[in-house]
C-alpha cells in the first residue's frame, strides 16, 4: 500500500472540504471520523479524487496509513475534544510526528498545547468557510517554524492565491496563527456590521427594496469597496424566495449567530489594552439582536422611530464614502490589535504578510489589502490610518461617515459600528483629550495621583488635605 503524505481527522463539513482540497493538490491524505460510516461515505463520493484518499477505520489504522515523520491535521470543534483527540492520538505516534490543530481554536488554549506538547505541534487558522477550505483558504501558521517548513509545501500549494502567490504564512510561535484568525474575525464582524447598518439606512431611511440595494451592492462591488463580503451583501438582497414570493432578506429573522471568536477578540483587546471600539461594538450588536423579544417591546413602549429620511440630508454616494471610512478604521483597529499582541507575547507578527495573506481566500479579503501591505511595509511603525493612502481617503470620506452617523441617529436607525469608529477616528485625531477630568476624578476620590503637563507625576489636588 502507498502511504499518505498526510493525514485528517474530523470530516465535518470543514474537515471534508480540506481534506479534498488536499486530494485535489496530488496529495495523498489517509482520512479518519469518530463514526466510521462518515468516513466511508466521504471516500466513496470523493469521485476522481478517491484514489487519493486512504480511509482508515481506527486511529492505529489512520496512523500506519501515512509515511513517516507524519502529519496530521485536527479539524474537529475547538475546546476540550481537541485535547480529547490529542490525549487519543499522541501515544502512538513517533516522537517526531506532528500534529496540526486547524480549527477555530482560542489562542490561549493553543499556547497551553503547545507548551504542553510532548511532540511537534502547530496551530494553524483558516478563514474562508468551506468554499475556502475546498477551493483554497487563507492559512495562518503558528507554532515553531521548523514544524511550519515541514508541511509549508501542502498548505502553501492548497491555499488560495493572489497573482500566483500562496496566501498561506508563518505567523509566529505557539498561538499567533490561531490570535491572528481571531482577530481577522473581529474585522470580519465589524465590516459585516457596518455593511448591515448601511443597508438599515437604505431599507428603512430611503425605503429602498431589498432587489434596489442589492444593484447598490453591485455597483459599490466594482469600485474602492470591491470585497467578498459586498460581493455577496448584494447577492444576499437580491435573492428571491419562492414561498413568500419576494425577497429571502425580508423575510430572515434579524438575531445574528456567532461562534465566539469575535468575542474573544473584544476581550483580548481589554487585556491588550488595544482600542477597537468598531469591533467590540459589532460584537455588542450581535447580541443586542439576539434580544428580539425586548427590542419589540421597546417599540411598543417608545413608538417606532422616524425613520424616514429626506434625500437632500444623506445619498447612496455619501452611504459608499462613510463605508469606505468606517472599512478603513476597522482595518487599522484589527491591525493595532496585532501589533500590541505581537509586542506582548514578543511574537513578531509580520503584518504586511498578513495583509498579504487576506488578500485571498478569507471572508475580509479585499482590494485595500494590497495597499494596506504597502502601507505596513513603508510606514511599520503607524496607525494604519495614519498611512498617507489611508489618511488620504479618511481625510476625504469621514465626513461622509459623520453625516451618516448623524443623519442616521436623528431618525432612529441604530448603527453602533459605524458611530464607534467615527468616535474612535475623532479620538485619534484629538491632541488633548478629555481624561484630564477622568484623572482629576480619580484623584480626588482615590488619591490616585496625576501628572502635569509642565513636568512630573505624582500630583495631588487640593482636595487631598
Amino acid at each position: 500500500m502507498t502511504l499518505s503524505q498526510i493525514g485528517l481527522i474530523g470530516l465535518g463539513t470543514m474537515g471534508a472540504a480540506l481534506a479534498s482540497n488536499i486530494a485535489d493538490n496530488c496529495f495523498d491524505i489517509a482520512v479518519w471520523n469518530r463514526t466510521t460510516s462518515v468516513t466511508h461515505d466521504f471516500v466513496k463520493n470523493a469521485g476522481d479524487l478517491a484514489p487519493r484518499i486512504t480511509s482508515t477505520d481506527t486511529l492505529e489504522d489512520l496512523v500506519a496509513a501515512i509515511a513517516t515523520p507524519r502529519a496530521i491535521i485536527l479539524m474537529v470543534p475547538a475546546g476540550q475534544p481537541v485535547d480529547d483527540q490529542i490525549a487519543a492520538l499522541r501515544p502512538l505516534l513517533d516522537d517526531d510526528d506532528l500534529i496540526i490543530d486547524a480549527g477555530n481554536a482560542l489562542f490561549h488554549d493553543t499556547n497551553r498545547r503547545a507548551a504542553e506538547a510532548t511532540g511537534p505541534f502547530l496551530g494553524i487558522g483558516v478563514s474562508g468557510g468551506e468554499e475556502g477550505a475546498r477551493f483554497g483558504p487563507s492559512i495562518m501558521g503558528g507554532g515553531a517554524r521548523q514544524y511550519w517548513d515541514r508541511v509549508s509545501h501542502i498548505l502553501e500549494a492548497i491555499s488560495a492565491k493572489h497573482k500566483g502567490t500562496p496566501c498561506a504564512t508563518w505567523m509566529g510561535e505557539a498561538g499567533a496563527g490561531h490570535f491572528v484568525k481571531a482577530v481577522h474575525n473581529g474585522i470580519e464582524y465589524a465590516d459585516m456590521q457596518m455593511i448591515a447598518e448601511v443597508y438599515g439606512v437604505m431599507r428603512d431611511g430611503f425605503g429602498m427594496s431589498a432587489s434596489d440595494i442589492g444593484d447598490v451592492f453591485a455597483r459599490w462591488n466594482t469600485g474602492p469597496l470591491q470585497s467578498y463580503l459586498i460581493e455577496i451583501s448584494g447577492k444576499v438582497a437580491q435573492a428571491y424566495d419562492p414561498k413568500s414570493d419576494g425577497p429571502l432578506l425580508d423575510i430572515i429573522v434579524d438575531a445574528a449567530g456567532q461562534k465566539g471568536t469575535g468575542r474573544w477578540t473584544a476581550i483580548e483587546a481589554q487585556h491588550l489594552a488595544s482600542p477597537i471600539p468598531g469591533i467590540e461594538a459589532a460584537v455588542v450588536a450581535r447580541n443586542l439582536s439576539s434580544r428580539r423579544q425586548e427590542r419589540a417591546e421597546g417599540e411598543a413602549l417608545f413608538g417606532g422611530a422616524p425613520t424616514s429620511i429626506p434625500k437632500d440630508q444623506l445619498s447612496i454616494d455619501q452611504l459608499e464614502m462613510g463605508l469606505i471610512a468606517g472599512k478603513i478604521l476597522s482595518y487599522a483597529q484589527g491591525f493595532a490589535m496585532i501589533e500590541a499582541a505581537s509586542e506582548s507575547y514578543d511574537w513578531a507578527l509580520p503584518l504586511p504578510e498578513i495583509a498579504r495573506v487576506w488578500r485571498e481566500g478569507c471572508i475580509i479579503r479585499s482590494t485595500m489589502l494590497d495597499d494596506m501591505a504597502t502601507a505596513l511595509t513603508n510606514h511599520p511603525d503607524r496607525n494604519l490610518m495614519r498611512a498617507p493612502a489611508f489618511a488620504d481617503q479618511l481625510k476625504a470620506h469621514h465626513m461622509a461617515l459623520r453625516q451618516i452617523v448623524a443623519v442616521g441617529t436623528l431618525h432612529g436607525i441604530a448603527m453602533p459600528a459605524l458611530a464607534s469608529s467615527i468616535a474612535y477616528f475623532d479620538a485619534m485625531r484629538t491632541a488633548r483629550g478629555t481624561a484630564n477630568m477622568i484623572q482629576g476624578q480619580r484623584d480626588y476620590f482615590g488619591r490616585h495621583s496625576f501628572a502635569r503637563l509642565d513636568g512630573g507625576e505624582g500630583w495631588h489636588g487640593p482636595w487631598a488635605d
